[in-house]
């Protein structure tokens, strides 16, 4: 029998977390993928913590992945469910009709900035080691983009100006700045155990 979830959890683990699965269908087996979604679905909702899932079909028939969005309350909850006999069983199920094994993910949020190339992440670092390495990345970022967008900026619109240089502040932060910094702090942020 499972315990009901405690009034209050104070744990660093004990947030929202979402899982991200994809799986690569052989074709000619999605009619069987679909069925198989369901069933495992259904068994996944008995689990405590369970918030949803969701699920985005190929849109492309030539590259049949499906990708399949599982929220819990908490990763210690998500982390049941994964390591379940009935999880385990459901995926024996699964071998015969995709072409690969499943990629997995689990994500909180600011974590998507936090992941190591080639590395699978199992949990996400505490979310004060993220903000505290996204505070540094915004502290050297944005004035920095600011002083050099400033002189091209300076005739738009001020809502214009700080939505163009905002979404430059992101991009940079996604794709340049929180990869190097994720790889520099990545022995404070995953430490081995």
């Amino acid at each position: 029998m499972l315990d009901e979830p405690s009034a209050i959890n104070t744990s660093e683990e004990n947030h929202l977390v979402t899982a991200v699965i994809c799986h690569v269908v052989r074709p000619g087996r999605e009619e069987g993928y679909e069925a198989w979604f369901h069933g495992i679905a259904a068994d996944a909702r008995k689990f405590k913590g369970h918030l949803g899932v969701n699920t985005i079909r190929p849109q492309d028939h030539a590259h049949l992945e499906y990708v399949v969005i599982l929220k819990f309350d908490c990763y210690d909850n998500l982390k049941t469910w994964l390591e379940s006999d009935v999880r385990r069983e459901w995926i024996e199920r699964l071998q015969p009709l995709i072409e690969k094994p499943e990629a997995l993910q689990t994500l909180t949020g600011l974590e998507t900035w936090f992941t190591l190339s080639n590395k699978p992440m199992k949990s996400p670092p505490p979310r004060y080691k993220m903000m505290l390495v996204t505070w540094l990345g915004v502290f050297f970022t944005l004035p920095q983009l600011n002083r050099l967008l400033a002189p091209l900026l300076s005739g738009l619109p001020v809502l214009l100006s700080q939505l163009i240089s905002t979404g430059l502040g992101v991009a940079l932060l996604t794709y340049l700045i929180m990869p190097r910094l994720t790889q520099l702090f990545r022995k404070w942020l995953y430490p081995i155990p």
